[in-house]
């Protein structure tokens, strides 16, 4: 514990309050990594397939809704009350408290409110990606960068999970019911961190709003949001549609259809297939703290690429290999991706905009990750036709993004002194 303060407090995050942001994000990490092993053993495997894939196809939609009603809003609320931010991350964590231990109850009592609990603490954790992308730059000691701060958050986040997960784990073998309330008393001491952040979260002197098209829309007059943050910030939304159908389809598939010689153990199949996907995350956090002045703008591309390639290579090979390496491409890419893109952000997007437009790309990334997860929820569990459709969205997409891209580069050379 002394080594793990004095590494967050380093570099001028012990005066800047941005460890305190640190050891909240391992609250985080370590609730979710207990509500994800409860979720394994109930949603995942307890339930009947058919019914378990309808009801969470269901309110997935039911997620998406909100998600794309509120992502034009939900920058105009947070900048209404963003003197009482500490308060907003608050209450994701209190909401996820509140959540596990109904959670509980209904595992316990076999109730109908299953789902709608489990899906209401997965919301509060995507909106908590969404207030702490904005609370991020308040915090960042004046000799600290963007991407190192956010890579020392995923290493915050990789040590509450790896010390929650086996405490969760082995509170499950009693029953799941048990590491749900762990999980509530995780998250009511993130509630508690939360409203004890620094003052300066809930301060906003000298930053301006931007909105949700404004950093979407490179064409967009008036802002000056860089064609390359937009270039990045489709990157990702493609490598969160991955993860999201990934987390959902995977779970689904290698319960129902196992593949060939493992049919007898399951749960250590899918124990594989997640692990490469928290490997992937870790490699990309220590490459990106690496190759944080590589060009990011290649580097978003380059992830992409290799997640198509990956899918590509599953769909036609599709095996525990294959499965494997999808999956820590897949982390690789969404981590190193995500990196790449706070790397641009703060280099090219003005600091008085840079707040409100972490917010808003956060907000996006959330609801591509909401999208992919439900593709994988209502797609037919046939491993090569989910994969190969999921490769097929990533070429089109890639596509899509090269093209702006190209067109982005001929609008600014046209623009140059001398051009015609």
């Amino acid at each position: 514990m002394r080594v793990a303060r004095r590494a967050s407090h380093s570099g001028g995050a012990g005066e800047s309050g941005l460890a305190r942001l640190l050891e909240l994000n391992a609250f985080n990490a370590a609730g979710d990594a207990a509500l994800a092993v409860s979720l394994a053993g109930t949603l995942f495997f307890a339930v009947p397939t058919d019914e378990a894939r309808g009801e969470i196809a269901l309110f997935l939609g039911i997620t998406m809704l909100p998600f794309a009603l509120v992502a034009p809003l939900i920058g105009p609320f947070l900048d209404r009350f963003r003197h009482g931010r500490r308060w907003s991350i608050g209450v994701t964590f209190a909401v996820r408290s509140f959540g596990c231990w109904a959670l509980a109850g209904a595992v316990a009592n076999q109730s109908p409110w299953l789902f709608p609990a489990a899906l209401t603490c997965l919301v509060a954790s995507k909106a908590y990606g969404v207030t702490r992308a904005a609370t991020v730059p308040r915090l960042l000691p004046s000799g600290l960068s963007l991407v190192k701060a956010n890579s020392r958050i995923s290493i915050a986040s990789i040590a509450g999970a790896a010390i929650s997960g086996p405490i969760a784990t082995s509170l499950s073998l009693i029953g799941p019911e048990w590491s749900l309330r762990f999980a509530a008393l995780v998250f009511a001491g993130g509630t508690v961190l939360a409203i004890l952040l620094p003052s300066r979260v809930d301060s906003s002197a000298g930053e301006e709003q931007v909105g949700m098209r404004d950093v979407t829309d490179s064409r967009r007059r008036g802002i000056s949001i860089h064609p390359l943050v937009v270039t990045a910030l489709r990157c990702n939304a493609g490598l969160r549609v991955l993860s999201g159908f990934l987390t959902m389809f995977m779970a689904f598939l290698l319960r129902e259809e196992p593949i060939e010689g493992w049919e007898d153990r399951r749960n250590l199949l899918l124990a594989l297939v997640i692990g490469s996907v928290g490997l992937g995350s870790m490699v990309g956090t220590a490459l990106g703290s690496m190759l944080k002045d590589r060009k990011p703008e290649s580097i978003v591309v380059i992830v992409l690429v290799a997640d198509a390639a990956a899918a590509v290579y599953a769909a036609f090979f599709f095996g525990l290999i294959p499965a494997m390496v999808l999956a820590l491409v897949a982390g690789l890419g969404q981590q190193l991706g995500k990196l790449s893109l706070d790397a641009l952000i703060q280099r090219e997007v003005p600091e008085r905009v840079r707040t409100s437009a972490f917010a808003r790309s956060e907000t996006l990334l959330q609801l591509s990750w909401v999208i992919g997860g439900f593709v994988g929820v209502v797609m037919p569990l046939i491993a090569q036709l989910g994969l190969f459709v999921i490769a097929g969205l990533l070429i089109a997409w890639l596509v899509f993004v090269l093209r702006g891209l190209a067109v982005g580069r001929r609008r600014a050379a046209g623009r140059r002194p001398g051009v015609a």
